[in-house]
């Protein structure tokens, strides 16, 4: 025999790393080959930037906001946005400022007509000290991102007909539409994952029951079922209590198409030879069901979870909007679009569409952030 063993040539570092990244790939569960796909999908990575900016500002809004939903100022209402500039009339840099403003009548119309006064300059000053707040209800501060000295004003976003801060009102507004629909679309989650699965499972008289459940309620116009709901809500009640019963209202209603989805996976998952061999093991139902059969169509549920927050967003906005929703001193983006409702508001003063544009961001983010998630999950692509 031979000792002259024939070696195999020497793989160079970069073939070396292609190989073991080839081995990883491989060797890779199916949440890091999502994640993997995941972090391919341009679209998907900058709506998650995009909501992450969005929720962190929401977070601290109250250190983002210059002023508070009490604050108003009756000298500037319906003022446009305030112009930022940098450089002085005889050409002088002298950094972020406003000029002071000034409030006259059109004499042929009678509309306010705010003007520049150029003679005051006000510095716009980073990380001053305002009204008093308290972060998460557990730290009081009053420090704030930017605000000027005491006789300017500066709104960024223009205000509304009582003189309130519009860009405060959208940037405290998205604590509510934010954390409404993600509240509301986790407990619609949770409903149709439990009924959907019990639906599914056990079948028979429970299973007919909860299936005419789901058609009274998908029989029921979604506006007149908001009106009745929200009916019910006693008037008067702190804005809290009414952020709950908002959230359990939304998740009332949106758990019907989750269910049925779930119903389905199960009638045709639950007869394969691993849930038989678990049942003959003598596992419970309880664990058959959320140890062996959810987890198989776990990307779906996230994916679902993920679309599902859009239209949550939209149905809180719309009940905000009809006057069904937050009531004041809360407020949130329904609540800022209802005041543009009318076309003369929108014709007179355009700057009160802004929430809108946020909402938009809002939903579109979460749409594309759920298509990424759904070619992640898909195993055939």
């Amino acid at each position: 025999m031979s000792e002259n063993l024939q070696t195999s040539p020497k793989l160079t570092r970069k073939q070396l790393k292609a190989k073991k990244k080839e081995e990883s790939y491989y060797l890779a569960s199916q949440w890091q080959l999502m994640a993997h796909k995941l972090a391919k999908h341009k679209l998907a990575r900058f709506s998650m930037m995009i909501l992450g900016i969005l929720y962190f500002i929401a977070l601290f809004g109250n250190f983002f906001a210059p002023s508070d939903l009490t604050s108003y100022d009756g000298s500037s209402k319906d003022m446009p946005p305030t112009a930022i500039h940098w450089i002085t009339e005889d050409g002088r840099f002298v950094g972020p400022f406003v000029y002071g403003a000034t409030m006259e009548r059109d004499p042929k119309t009678y509309k306010k007509v705010f003007a520049e006064d150029k003679e005051k300059i006000y510095p716009i000053r980073f990380f001053t000290h305002g009204k008093s707040y308290q972060w998460l209800g557990l730290i009081e501060s009053d420090l704030h991102l930017f605000g000027v000295d005491e006789g300017g004003k500066i709104f960024l976003f223009g205000t509304d007909s009582m003189g309130r801060d519009l860009f405060s009102r959208i940037i405290l507004g998205s604590q509510v539409s934010l954390t409404i629909p993600f509240a509301g679309t986790f407990l619609s989650f949770i409903l149709g994952l439990v009924l959907g699965s019990i639906s599914g499972y056990f079948g028979g008289w429970i299973d007919n029951l909860i299936q005419r459940i789901i058609e009274v309620l998908n029989s029921l116009p979604s506006l007149p079922l908001w009106m009745a709901l929200s009916a019910a809500i006693p008037a008067g009640i702190p804005p809290v209590q009414m952020y709950l019963l908002i959230t359990v209202i939304l998740s009332f209603i949106g758990w019907t198409g989750l269910a049925r989805v779930v119903r389905g996976k199960f009638m045709s998952l639950k007869n394969e030879d691993y849930v038989m061999a678990a049942r003959l093991a003598g596992v419970s139902d309880i664990k058959i069901i959320f140890k062996h059969l959810v987890p198989g169509f776990m990307s779906y549920l996230i994916v679902n979870l993920t679309l599902g927050i859009p239209s949550m967003i939209i149905g809180e906005t719309s009940m905000s909007f009809l006057g069904l929703g937050i009531q004041a001193p809360a407020t949130s983006w329904g609540v800022l679009l209802k005041d543009a409702q009318q076309i003369q508001n929108i014709a007179n003063y355009p700057w009160r569409l802004l929430p809108l544009i946020f909402v938009v961001i809002a939903v579109l983010a979460f749409n594309f952030l759920g298509d990424g998630l759904r070619d992640a999950a898909d195993p055939y692509k």
